[in-house]
């Protein structure tokens, strides 16, 4: 038992650094990752740039190669540091580092899969480990699950706005007629969904003075529609509100979103604080 001790205690430490962002130490590290990863997609923005990417490929590849072999240590890191690997490997994050982290080795045999590197971006996500704003992880599940309670409300509305569209849509295709841009009853039902969205690409527009009015009501309901969505969202958000949460990590199975308070994994029971 006191042989694999210092084992236990060395795995513990490695996953407060590499998975806890509320020590100076996980902080830090993080901070390093955030680094290494905006230097990574700006690396690859600076190859895109035929100029800088001629003239200074050796070392831009050079470099990428470098931030990618410490990614990919990262990477075993964290699946050594936790006793269920798979856990992570398959979670949202775990797929988002392998990605993040196998384009520039295909590069070697397929060419243009270079670019994917480009998917680290994702990793920027992290910032919210890093911030440790619990309220703001709190609003965030809350938010998911407003979304969730409210899509069959947002579905009606959507269906509605779509009726709405081919209803008006028509109405501009009789109106204006194919002499004004209005050749078709599916050009016109875009027309219809580009104006009520209030976006107004202009590469369509009516002519005639009945037209216009009836393109005005559609601007103005636009505006009104708009406020629909919010409303419902926001409603939801109320009743499903959560304080007290924030991203302490299971050691066992790498689970997030714990409350503040919380000693056991709400996922897989084990010890938060062993």
């Amino acid at each position: 038992m006191t042989e694999i001790k210092p084992k236990e205690n060395w795995k513990k430490r490695l996953h407060e650094i590499i998975y806890e962002a509320d020590t100076p130490a996980g902080k830090l590290f993080d901070i390093i990752l955030l680094i290494a990863i905006l230097l990574s997609i700006g690396i690859v923005m600076l190859e895109s740039v035929n100029t800088i990417g001629e003239k200074y490929s050796f070392e831009l590849n050079i470099a990428e190669w470098i931030i990618t072999i410490l990614f990919t240590i990262e990477y075993v890191i964290r699946i050594i540091s936790i006793n269920k690997p798979t856990k992570y490997i398959f979670s949202f994050y775990g797929v988002i580092d392998f990605l993040s982290t196998v384009p520039k080795y295909l590069s070697l045999f397929f060419v243009g899969t270079h670019s994917l590197v480009a998917l680290r971006a994702l990793r920027l996500l992290r910032v919210f480990r890093i911030l440790k704003l619990g309220r703001f992880i709190g609003e965030s599940q809350s938010l998911a699950k407003a979304l969730k309670a409210s899509k069959a409300k947002i579905s009606v509305f959507l269906f509605f706005v779509l009726i709405i569209s081919i209803i008006l849509g028509t109405v501009m295709y009789l109106i204006e007629g194919a002499d004004n841009g209005f050749t078709s009853i599916p050009r016109s039902v875009y027309w219809a969904i580009v104006t009520l969205t209030t976006v107004g690409y202009g590469d369509i527009a009516p002519h005639t003075p009945f037209g216009q009015f009836i393109a005005s009501v559609i601007m103005i309901l636009g505006y009104a529609i708009i406020a629909i969505p919010t409303g419902i969202v926001s409603s939801e958000m109320v009743k499903h509100s959560d304080v007290g949460l924030n991203t302490q990590s299971c050691p066992n199975c790498a689970a997030e979103g714990h409350k503040d308070d919380a000693v056991f994994c709400y996922h897989c029971g084990h010890n938060l604080h062993d």
